[in-house]
């Protein structure tokens, strides 16, 4: 990057979000870090978002419209990849907001530590409310693929060395963000953390999370493709014991939970028998895992009593919650 560069690029896909996307360009406009570069992904909006884009665009250089046909987020994340000039590059997504010193802190923390990544906390914001989640500093690799957080847009990510992993996202699936922050974790030097909760996340009623249909099982497919990559790129060995707790966690929680509200009763049975299969085809000895028996933490009871008949019952109950 030449002295020149921005300090950091923000890609910030944009598909339909009229509704919120002011609020993001004002909160990433107004960063006390001036020297970036916005990167909004005009994913082939069809309402205004791309005439509030526009706007901005006239008024400040520093954002870059990239157009492109609508493709999904992973899509739009990737195509802004050959277009950075950030010396650290950071994803927002745009009907999110930061705090005004977010970049200023998180760069001048990577700076300082020679850091890969610079991750730091977050609130959940809903209508009339917000909570703050306050993560772990965790620099160990295979504790961060158990237990990390892998959303992208509380991170900023140095992007020399991001371009040379080679990682991109999942074209076409959802739970994108896991699937990236898994693929890029065994290349991690140096991950630093900032205690600041700078974004908010807001929570929409229209969200994937509230509305499960089969895509749900987009996750088998995300989790294989994982597996998949640390197999191809000499990983496994090291890490497969790390894989094993990783599907039982995401697979026996998370996943199930979400797949036991499906509304559609075949689909849902489809779902959560396809979601055990995934974990006792891939890892049969998975209750015998070393960090599973060593695991103490939310959902450890729950995750060790599951059987084929516990976990039918489970699934029941869950639907009923």
């Amino acid at each position: 990057m030449s002295s020149n560069s921005p300090k950091i690029s923000i890609i910030v896909p944009v598909y339909n979000v009229e509704k919120y996307l002011v609020k993001c360009l004002d909160t990433l406009t107004g960063q006390t870090l001036k020297n970036i570069e916005i990167l909004a992904v005009n994913d082939g909006s069809t309402d205004g978002s791309l005439s509030i884009l526009q706007q901005y665009a006239e008024k400040d250089s520093r954002i870059v419209i990239l157009n492109k046909e609508n493709g999904g987020l992973s899509d739009a994340r990737n195509y802004a990849f050959s277009h950075i000039k950030g010396e650290y590059v950071g994803f927002i997504d745009s009907d999110d907001y930061v705090d005004a010193d977010m970049y200023e802190v998180m760069y001048n923390e990577a700076i300082k530590e020679s850091a890969d990544i610079v991750e730091c906390n977050l609130h959940h914001t809903f209508d009339n409310s917000e909570d703050t989640e306050i993560g772990e500093h965790i620099t160990d690799k295979k504790e961060m693929i158990m237990n990390g957080r892998s959303v992208v847009w509380n991170k900023i990510y140095k992007t020399d060395w991001l371009l040379s992993t080679g990682v991109q996202f999942p074209k076409g699936l959802i739970y994108e963000d896991v699937n990236f922050y898994c693929k890029l974790v065994p290349f991690i030097n140096k991950i630093c953390y900032v205690e600041q909760p700078f974004v908010h996340y807001v929570q929409r009623s229209t969200s994937i999370n509230n509305h499960q249909t089969l895509r749900t099982m987009q996750i088998l497919q995300i989790l294989d493709d994982i597996y998949s990559f640390y197999q191809e790129n000499g990983f496994l060995e090291e890490y497969k014991d790390t894989l094993e707790f990783l599907y039982t966690r995401i697979l026996l929680c998370s996943s199930l939970k979400r797949m036991a509200h499906i509304d559609d009763k075949y689909d849902r049975k489809k779902a959560i028998a396809a979601n055990w299969d995934k974990l006792v085809t891939t890892f049969p000895n998975w209750k015998n895992g070393k960090y599973l028996k060593a695991y103490n933490g939310k959902n450890a009871t729950f995750m060790k009593m599951m059987n084929p008949v516990t976990y039918r019952i489970a699934g029941m109950l869950l639907h009923l919650v």
